[in-house]
């Protein structure tokens, strides 16, 4: 099966109308499912009613406002396409921040145990001087619960007033992985913080990020944004320059890229944002690890090829992960993107099963 991809233009609005009325359905069943979850110990450390999911959801939209009210008017158009509210969106594109929120969040219902990590994603940038042609890669598997691979779809961007992007992501969501016309590519892995907080969702510094046209100031929109959970964030330019950031809610830890290739996957590797962590279960925190060897043995090499790069996000072994109980996570989809030259491929579900795909910023 071949990648879904939407075609956006217009305004803020004009787009997020565009992406609910195509996926409306599919939207509200991954709203609702989203939001049960979020009010679940299993996956936030404490059991709230959906009003209380929903009023933090509301509590953090004003923060979104403040910091990017044109991705606000998107959401509003994605929301009176679907008859959802904001803060709903709010919770379905951010759920993995979200859930960091509620975990710290001053509401009434007690802590439980932290919960587990549902998440393996693999994520890599490969620098210029070791790929092949000397035009360096960003790439990285994106992998969640098992449920969540239906409602993957690429994105092809083209805003009034900022550079078009192609944007892997979920329905509802407003960009996960991507890459803008100004060759600036961006990408993420989940990380379990313990210092959540009302603020902004992931998908929305993505997003910001990619509005940007120089990589200094795509940097500086993540450092200043007060965020509502923890993420590692992966940062890659066509001038070669590339940062890796580990974003906890109140701290960070910013990586230049060198001469080595950045590997990361789901835990923090210093300890000034190691001590922002929760708890995470032994199986997760071993699985996390072991992907985070695999791929530095991986990427031990130079002339690497976006052939390597897919294949490394098919190892059975470690980096291409399967649903298996209790947690039923699995590889959800892959992308690979070269700044240099506006090349990025997509690959839905299983990359072990299914073929990558081509697409260009630069047709």
């Amino acid at each position: 099966m071949g990648i879904r991809l939407l075609e956006l233009n217009g305004s803020p609005f004009e787009m997020g109308y565009a992406h609910g009325e195509a996926f409306r359905e599919d939207i509200r069943e991954y709203a609702e499912e989203r939001v049960r979850l979020s009010g679940e110990e299993a996956w936030t450390g404490r059991r709230l009613s959906s009003q209380e999911v929903l009023s933090l959801g509301e509590a953090c939209l004003h923060e979104h406002r403040t910091y990017a009210p044109d991705l606000v008017e998107e959401l509003s158009g994605l929301a009176q396409a679907t008859g959802l509210s904001p803060s709903e969106l709010i919770i379905v594109g951010g759920f993995t921040d979200f859930i960091d929120t509620v975990y710290n969040a001053g509401v009434d219902a007690p802590k439980a145990a932290s919960p587990a990590g549902a998440d393996n994603c693999t994520a890599f940038i490969v620098p210029d001087h070791r790929a092949e042609s000397g035009r360096g890669f960003f790439g990285q598997t994106w992998d969640m619960h098992a449920s969540s691979t239906k409602h993957v779809v690429l994105l092809r961007g083209k805003p009034r007033n900022a550079p078009a992007f192609l944007a892997f992501t979920t329905v509802g969501c407003l960009g996960m992985i991507g890459m803008n016309e100004a060759g600036i590519a961006v990408g993420i892995n989940n990380l379990l913080g313990a210092d959540g907080q009302v603020g902004i969702t992931w998908p929305f510094v993505v997003r910001k990020i990619l509005q940007q046209t120089d990589l200094e100031a795509a940097l500086e929109f993540l450092l200043g944004a007060r965020l509502a959970g923890a993420h590692n964030y992966l940062l890659f330019d066509d001038r070669g320059r590339g940062y890796n950031v580990e974003a906890m809610s109140s701290r960070h830890h910013v990586t230049e890229l060198k001469d080595a290739p950045i590997v990361h996957t789901n835990h923090c590797l210093v300890d000034a944002t190691h001590a922002f962590e929760r708890w995470r279960e032994p199986a997760s925190q071993h699985a996390s690890e072991k992907r985070l060897i695999r791929g530095r043995e991986l990427l031990a090499k130079d002339q690497v090829t976006v052939e390597d790069l897919q294949e490394l996000t098919r190892d059975r072994d470690t980096i291409c992960v399967t649903a298996e109980p209790p947690r039923h996570v699995e590889t959800c989809g892959a992308a690979i993107m070269r700044p240099t030259t506006g090349d990025f491929w997509a690959v839905w579900g299983l990359p072990t099963e299914n073929e990558y795909e081509h697409f260009s910023l630069r047709s």
